[in-house]
């Protein structure tokens, strides 16, 4: 009887080993598990959720993004159907978003990038020449929106530039490219930057303003031809050493690659007198998105992997001024002489799109 009880402890005792063993597996493997978070973001974040280190800090915290891009301004019309947040460019569109799927609160703003004109350096010392820009340094510079925009009301030529003549390759009207502004963010806000200006240093808020500022934003846009949805392609393109001499992008997107040590060859950074500044606005549709958001904007790591795809982070402007460092040449830190100009309306935006584009 004795050896048959002894038998059954046995066993019992395996038994429980092995339980303990399983259950201990199953909380690691519960505790590593990862939440995967869908949404839809502009296109130049895609580098940074792409991002091995970006990646690998989001499954430490217990997530797994899966992203696709979109136009901002084009999010609107997506079925967002079994998506966890959308992360365009700005307020404005987000503000939209949020507003059609009655998202409570204030949507989290992680980081912001400034606007700015690249330029290659022949195009960059001409304007100089011509009083439509100011230069500091070979590589950084100033663009001066009330004579730019008065040169292109006038559809003023490269040719009829003083020192242009020694450039053969600056030809035809003198033209910023920028994006589509009815689905582009960054199209969107070169309107709202070049209505502010031509309309008095006043923000467009009704139709009187619109019809006022809509022969320049017309001239803006259709100077141009077809535009692309988005600002990735022209910036590569920019870099790469084809397409306009003049470019609007993203800071960041120039942040970007010159932290990342990448040859930019001969490009000048002008910074407009009159810009907007580009709030990343991550609108939460689930408590998953919400998350993300938060951890975005808090989250030390992320902040800095932000700054390296050349964020600003809101709220540590120490952070970006001391990585960009060595590129100052290039970069205004401290955006020194450039105003922000307010946007309008979501309403008004889009109305000053519709015009420049009709």
């Amino acid at each position: 009887m004795r050896r048959i009880v002894g038998i059954i402890l046995a066993v019992l005792l395996i038994g429980g080993v092995a339980a303990a063993v399983v259950a201990g597996r199953e909380s690691q493997v519960s505790s590593t598990a990862t939440k995967t978070v869908r949404g839809v973001i502009g296109s130049e974040k895609a580098e940074f959720f792409a991002d091995p280190d970006v990646v690998k800090a989001l499954d430490e915290r217990g997530y797994t993004v899966k992203t696709e891009t979109s136009g901002s301004w084009a999010m609107e019309e997506l079925s967002l159907d079994g998506t966890d947040f959308a992360f365009p460019s700005s307020t404005a569109p987000a503000d939209e978003l949020a507003d059609k799927y009655q998202v409570p609160g204030t949507p989290p703003r992680p980081f912001y990038s400034p606007l700015v004109v690249v330029a290659h350096r022949s195009a960059a010392e001409v304007l100089a020449r011509n009083g439509l820009a100011t230069l500091d340094g070979e590589s950084r510079g100033t663009l001066r929106m009330g004579p730019y925009l008065e040169a292109a009301r006038k559809e003023r030529t490269w040719q009829q530039l003083k020192g242009s003549s020694a450039h053969a390759e600056l030809t035809g009207t003198v033209f910023i490219a920028s994006t589509d502004p009815m689905t582009s963010n960054s199209g969107a806000l070169y309107l709202a930057a070049a209505s502010y200006v031509d309309n008095g240093g006043k923000v467009v808020g009704d139709k009187a303003a619109v019809t006022r500022t809509a022969p320049l934003l017309k001239q803006l846009t259709v100077v141009q031809g077809a535009q692309q949805t988005s600002s990735d392609a022209p910036f590569r393109d920019f870099i790469s050493g084809v397409g306009n001499p003049l470019v609007l992008v993203y800071e960041s997107q120039v942040a970007s690659v010159l932290l990342q040590k990448q040859d930019v060859g001969d490009l000048v950074v002008l910074y407009p007198d009159t810009t907007v500044i580009s709030d990343h606005t991550l609108v939460p549709l689930t408590d998953n998105g919400r998350a993300l958001g938060a951890l975005l904007t808090t989250d030390k790591r992320l902040r800095e992997l932000a700054v390296r795809h050349g964020f600003r982070p809101q709220g540590a402007a120490a952070e970006f001024t001391a990585a960009t460092a060595p590129y100052q040449a290039f970069l205004n830190q401290r955006l020194t002489g450039v105003r922000q100009a307010p946007v309008p309306t979501t309403e008004w935006l889009h109305a000053m799109a519709q015009r420049a584009r009709s």
